[in-house]
C-alpha cells in the first residue's frame, strides 16, 4: 500500500531535514561575520552568480553542527578535513546549478503542488498539532514562518525537477544485471599469510646514533616540535547562561498554557487493519468496476464474520506489506495515510468496519481495533516544561538585546576584557590553546573559528580583543592573547623514548614489507606453502578477514591460471600475501534476480544523473575558484 510514499520516503525525509533543522537558522549576530575581510569573495560561480566565502563557511558550520548533533561522540578531527570542506562546497555548487537550471528551464514547482505536499505527505506530520493544524510555535522555534516553510520546500522541490526524470527513468533487464553481478560477486578460494610491523618491532634495537640521526632529519622536524600555543583570556555571552537569571510568574505560565493548549494534547492514534483490492486511478472503468465489486463482496464477508477479518485479509488483500500480518497497519496518527483512507478510519469506532473506501491505490475495507491518545495534559503536568520554554525564550530575547552592545564594546575598548565583563557580569576565563582545537577541547575552546581569530597575525601582534565570535547559536565570545609561544623543537634528551618509538615503528613497517615481498617472490617461484592459512572462500559480499584494500587486490588479481599470487600493502605496517587457488561463481543466496535488477538500475540511474549534472555544470559555467582546502593538522 502507498507505494509512492514508500518509494520516495528518503526524498521526503531529505526535504524535511532541509526545512526544519535548527542548524539552518542563522540569526542575530551572524550579520557581523559578513563584514569580515574576504567574506564576500567568490569561492565559486554559477551562471555568473557567485557563492561567497561566508556562505561556504556558514554551510560548513551547519554541516558540522548537524553531524555533531547526530553523533555527539564523534572524533572532532573527522570534522576538520579538506574532504569535508570540499564536499560542502561541491554541494553548494550543486544546489546553485540545480536552482539555476530550474529557473532557466521554467521547472519551478508550483505553490499549489508545494502546499499539497506539505498538507498530505506523512513526512511533514511533525509540524502539525493534534488537531491537524500547522503548529506555528514549533515553526517559530526553528526560525520559520508558514511562508518561510513554503518557500524552502518549494525551492527544494524545484531543485529536484531538472534531474528527477533521469533519476526515475532507469531500467535494467534481468539478464544484464545477472552478468554484472556475476562479475562483481565472483568468489575466490584463497590461502594467505600476513606480515605485520608489530611482529618485527621487538626484534629491532636502534643505536643512539641512529636515534639521533632520525631526530635530526629535516623530514621529521615537525614530529618533534612543541606546537605553538597562546595563553588567552576570554568572556562568553551565552543565552544558556542568561537563562539562569530569568524568572517567570504563575500568571505567565498559565497564559502560555492556555494559548498553546494544542501542544499539550497527546495526538490521537488509531489501530487499524485493512484489505486492499488494487485499482490504479487511471485504470479502465471496467477494471475499476470489477475491483470494486470484489471489494464489496469481501466487505459482506467481513461484516458477516468480523472476527475472521485477519484471515480474510491474509487470503485476499493485495497490499503486499500488510497482508501477511492480516492487514494490520499498527497504530497510526493523522496524515500517515492518504486523506480518503484517513477520513474513513477516524470516523470509525473501535470494532467497526468501514464501507468500501476508494483511494488512488484501489478499494479498501477498514476494521478499527482501537483508539488511543487525544487526551490533554493538565497544567500541573506540563508546568515545568512551560517554565523551561518561557525562560529559554526570554533568555534568547535578552541575548538578542545585549549582542550588539557586547560586540561594540569589545571592539571599542580593545585593550581589556574587564570592562565588558563588569558591564554584563561575565567571568574572565583563562586558558592555554593551540591553533587547532585540541581533540579533548570542549565548549568555546573547541571552536575552530575562535582559534582562527586568536591566532590571526593582528591578534598575536597587538594582543587586543578579538571581535565578537559566534561559536554556537546564541553564543558570543571575545578573547585576547596574553602571551604567545611559537613552535619550537623539543630537546632530544626530553623525548628520546618517543623518538625511539617512532623510529622502531618506521623500521618495523619497512621490514614487514620487505619480508612479505620476499615471501611473495618465493611462492611465485614455486616455494612451499608452509605458513599459509587454511583455505577460505571470499567475495566482495563476504570479505572474510580481509580489509577493503586487500580484498580489492585479491578480487582484481589476474586469475586465468591457478594458483595465482598477489601481495597487498594494506597500510599501517601490514603486508598480506594471498594465493588464489580457485575462481568460483557468485553465491546465489547473496542477492536474488529482482534485487539485482533494482540495484543495477539504481546504479545506472546514479551514473546517468551524475553525467547529466556534469552537463548542466558545463552549460551554466559552474566554476570553483577556491583552491583545494589544505590538509589540516587534524587530518594529517
Amino acid at each position: 500500500m502507498f507505494e509512492f510514499v514508500r518509494t520516495h520516503n528518503r526524498l521526503f525525509q531529505f526535504l524535511l531535514l532541509l526545512v526544519i533543522l535548527p542548524s539552518f537558522v542563522l540569526v542575530g549576530v551572524q550579520s557581523y561575520t559578513s563584514l569580515l575581510d574576504g567574506a564576500n569573495a567568490a569561492v565559486a560561480t554559477v551562471d555568473g552568480a557567485k557563492i561567497t566565502q561566508s556562505q561556504w563557511a556558514a554551510a560548513e558550520r551547519q554541516q558540522i553542527e548537524r553531524i555533531r548533533s547526530q553523533n555527539p561522540t564523534i572524533d572532532p578531527k573527522l570534522l576538520d578535513t579538506p574532504e569535508l570542506k570540499k564536499r560542502v562546497l561541491d554541494e553548494l555548487v550543486r544546489e546553485k546549478v540545480l536552482q539555476t537550471a530550474a529557473e532557466k528551464e521554467m521547472l519551478e514547482a508550483s505553490e499549489g503542488r508545494t502546499k499539497q505536499l506539505i498538507e498530505t505527505d506523512p513526512s511533514f506530520a511533525a509540524i502539525y498539532d493534534s488537531n491537524g493544524k500547522i503548529n506555528d510555535a514549533l515553526l517559530a522555534a526553528q526560525g520559520l514562518t508558514r511562508s518561510g516553510l513554503l518557500a524552502k520546500v518549494r525551492q527544494s522541490l524545484s531543485q529536484q525537477q531538472p534531474v528527477v526524470g533521469v533519476i526515475e527513468s532507469g531500467f535494467a533487464a534481468p539478464a544484464v544485471a545477472v552478468v554484472a553481478f556475476d562479475a562483481m560477486l565472483q568468489q575466490r578460494e584463497v590461502r594467505f599469510q600476513t606480515f605485520a610491523a608489530k611482529d618485527f618491532a621487538g626484534k629491532l634495537n636502534p643505536s643512539d646514533a641512529e636515534i639521533e640521526a632520525f631526530y635530526k632529519d629535516a623530514a621529521n622536524a615537525k614530529l618533534f616540535e612543541q606546537p605553538e600555543n597562546a595563553q588567552i583570556e576570554y568572556v562568553v555571552l551565552d543565552a544558556g547562561a542568561l537563562k539562569t537569571g530569568v524568572s517567570v510568574n504563575a500568571e505567565e505560565l498559565q497564559k502560555y498554557y492556555d494559548e498553546n493548549a494544542s501542544r499539550y494534547t497527546v495526538a490521537e492514534e488509531r489501530h487499524a487493519s485493512h484489505i486492499l483490492i488494487k485499482a490504479n486511478k487511471d485504470a479502465p472503468a471496467a477494471d475499476k468496476a470489477r475491483a470494486k465489486a470484489k471489494a464489496e463482496e469481501l466487505l459482506a464477508q467481513a461484516r458477516k464474520n468480523p472476527a475472521g477479518f485477519a484471515e480474510l485479509a491474509k487470503k485476499n488483500s493485495q497490499d503486499e506489506g500488510s497482508a501477511p500480518n492480516g492487514g494490520d497497519l499498527d497504530w497510526v496518527g493523522r496524515r500517515a495515510m492518504v486523506k480518503p483512507f484517513e477520513d474513513a478510519m477516524f470516523a470509525l469506532k473501535a470494532g467497526e468496519i468501514s464501507n468500501v473506501v476508494e483511494t488512488e491505490f484501489g478499494y479498501h475495507i477498514i476494521q478499527l481495533a482501537g483508539v488511543r491518545g487525544g487526551v490533554k495534559k493538565s497544567f500541573e503536568e506540563v508546568k515545568p516544561q512551560i517554565e523551561e520554554e518561557l525562560r529559554k525564550q526570554l533568555a534568547q530575547k535578552r541575548f538578542t538585546e545585549l549582542a550588539e552592545s557586547f560586540t561594540n564594546m569589545v571592539y571599542e575598548q580593545p585593550d581589556s576584557l574587564q570592562p565588558v565583563a563588569d558591564k554584563f557580569k561575565l567571568a574572565v576565563v583563562t586558558a592555554t590553546v593551540t591553533r587547532k582545537p585540541a581533540l579533548t577541547a570542549s565548549g568555546v575552546l573547541a571552536s575552530a573559528k575562535l582559534m582562527d581569530a586568536v591566532f590571526a597575525p593582528e591578534s598575536l601582534r597587538s594582543k587586543r580583543n578579538t571581535e565578537a565570535i559566534e561559536t554556537a547559536p546564541s553564543q558570543l565570545v571575545s578573547a585576547r592573547v596574553v602571551k604567545y609561544n611559537p613552535a619550537q623543537p623539543q630537546p632530544l634528551a626530553e623525548i628520546k623514548d618517543h623518538v625511539r618509538e617512532l623510529l622502531v615503528a618506521k623500521l618495523a613497517k619497512a621490514l614487514a614489507l620487505k619480508t612479505g615481498q620476499e615471501r611473495l617472490a618465493a611462492l611465485q617461484k614455486g616455494g612451499e606453502a608452509d605458513g599459509l592459512s587454511e583455505a577460505l572462500v571470499v567475495s566482495r559480499a563476504k570479505p572474510g578477514p580481509f580489509a577493503p584494500k586487500v580484498l580489492d587486490g585479491v578480487m582484481s588479481a589476474e586469475s586465468s591460471k591457478q594458483p595465482a599470487f598477489v601481495g597487498v600493502d594494506a597500510g599501517d605496517g601490514i603486508y598480506t600475501v594471498v594465493r588464489v587457488d580457485k575462481v568460483l561463481p557468485r553465491d546465489p543466496a547473496v542477492i536474488d534476480i529482482k534485487r539485482m535488477a533494482s540495484s543495477y538500475a539504481n546504479a545506472w540511474n546514479g551514473a546517468e544523473s551524475d553525467a547529466y549534472y556534469s552537463a548542466m555544470k558545463a552549460r551554466y559555467k559552474a566554476v570553483i575558484k577556491a583552491p583545494a582546502p589544505a590538509a589540516s593538522a587534524a587530518s594529517e
